[in-house]
């Protein structure tokens, strides 16, 4: 008898540390290695990067990286932070992308190029819940 696979997600939450982002890297390779999903590495870990340093630099609070399989061989890479204000470009319409030569937000030139979709989630503060937004990029 055939078995299905559930949907699995992971998330890692971490300080405004300046490691911080190298350790999620390591984390998401560890991940997909464990899943049969390797070959998605390269392009997961260029997607993450940029999501994480992106939060990293922007906010001074922590941050969060969430791993999730949403089909057979497609894996949505999101970071979660604290800051609701989205950035210029980063909705579903690309709109306000920043040219390629701006000083800032070339990153997301990177995340367009490589990410089958991306999307963005603000989120409101719900009791303990802190608020902020979810950036979202998803491969396959």
């Amino acid at each position: 008898m055939a078995t299905v696979t559930p949907p699995w997600a992971y998330t890692l939450h971490l300080p405004h540390d300046p490691h911080a982002p190298g350790i999620a890297r390591a984390t998401l390779r560890t991940v997909l290695a464990a899943h049969g999903l390797a070959e998605l590495t390269p392009t997961a870990e260029l997607l993450a990067s940029e999501l994480l340093t992106n939060a990293h630099r922007h906010t001074a609070g922590p941050y969060a990286l969430r791993l999730r399989a949403m089909e057979p061989g497609r894996l949505r890479v999101a970071v979660w932070d604290t800051d609701p204000r989205v950035p210029p470009g980063f909705g579903t319409d690309g709109a306000d992308v920043p040219p390629l030569d701006a000083e800032d937000g070339r990153g997301l030139h990177l995340v367009r190029a490589c990410a089958d979709a991306v999307g963005v989630s603000v989120l409101r503060e719900l009791g303990a819940s802190k608020g902020g937004k979810l950036l979202w990029a998803e491969c396959r």
